[in-house]
């Protein structure tokens, strides 16, 4: 029971963080800005960072079916994909993401039949897919556009190319140890396995595309003239850094990416647009998909608990 009401009062905590990040993120702007801005993007750009977005969000759903798989669970495509896409529209908005959509992921995956190691496996591997996907894109970018990396990262052309290729050679040994080393693995005390090849080459392939539809979305609303590896390169740095302090709702991400593609004409008409249609609109089809389940299983549970308290009495005489 305490155990229910603590996860109850993490989703409450998640969601609440979730819309309140969204309010602070566009309350910097008037209905003025936002209209203006929007409007200022040809229906055409728009359409098709709409498309990218849902690219990107279908990868995503694949990052949760793969983890099944990788865990050995039995579960459909259908299920992995409404668990992802609910988690994922609210801890993009949230950050911390091991919190925040884990915690969603848990909710969603306990109550259908999985063991808690299998959905512990699930999210590691979602986490882990998110860090293969963004080395291997900046590997590809870094080492074929090192000059974009340059002068983002204040680094030489040279150290660009060396660690882009640092990164693909990670890839690369990853897919040969999962080849090579099967069964248990121990780390101090923790232990796991690699996934299967086939399975691993698709995390791979799945990590990058999601994060490639992402900067695709961008690129589309930046309206620059940066080529889309540029921008590419740009959002993929950015984000790396995002990700290691664990920014909330990739704040500071869209704005460095923004400033270096488009330099002295950025604007918030990008900034905004990639919000509404990345974070905001993913958010206001989760949170309320999220409640209808949450009510839906919630009412079921409580049929199944009065189902199997009721008890036949003896009969008297």
């Amino acid at each position: 029971m305490q155990k229910k009401i603590l996860l109850n009062g993490i989703f409450l905590a998640a969601t609440a963080i979730a819309l309140w990040l969204s309010y602070r993120a566009l309350s910097k702007f008037s209905l003025i800005d936002i209209e203006m801005s929007l409007s200022a993007i040809p229906w055409t750009g728009f359409a098709l960072s709409l498309f990218f977005c849902a690219v990107s969000y279908l990868c995503l759903t694949g990052f949760d079916y793969l983890g099944i798989l990788y865990a050995g669970s039995r579960l459909s495509w259908r299920k992995a994909a409404v668990a992802s896409f609910v988690s994922l529209s609210i801890g993009h908005n949230v950050g911390l993401a091991a919190l925040s959509s884990g915690a969603v992921r848990y909710r969603y995956y306990r109550r259908w039949g999985l063991k808690n190691e299998e959905v512990a496996k699930i999210i590691l591997f979602c986490g882990a897919t998110v860090g293969i996907g963004l080395i291997g894109l900046a590997g590809i970018c870094l080492a074929l556009f090192p000059q974009s990396a340059a002068k983002l990262g204040g680094m030489g052309s040279l150290a660009a190319r060396l660690i882009g290729f640092a990164c693909l050679a990670a890839i690369g040994i990853y897919l040969l140890t999962s080849t090579w080393l099967r069964g248990e693995i121990r780390i101090y005390k923790w232990r796991f396995s690699l996934p299967t090849l086939p399975i691993a080459l698709a995390q791979v392939a799945v990590g990058i595309a999601n994060f490639t539809a992402v900067a695709a979305c961008l690129f589309w609303l930046a309206k620059s003239s940066a080529g889309f590896f540029e921008t590419t390169t740009a959002y993929v740095m950015a984000n790396l850094s995002a990700l290691v302090a664990h920014v909330p709702g990739g704040l500071g991400v869209m704005e460095a990416t923004i400033s270096f593609i488009m330099g002295k004409d950025a604007s918030i008409g990008a900034l905004i647009a990639f919000r509404v249609v990345y974070f905001f609109i993913p958010l206001a089809i989760g949170i309320p998909v999220f409640a209808i389940s949450e009510l839906y299983y919630s009412r079921r549970e409580s049929r199944d608990n009065s189902s199997s308290n009721e008890t036949v009495k003896p009969a008297t005489l």
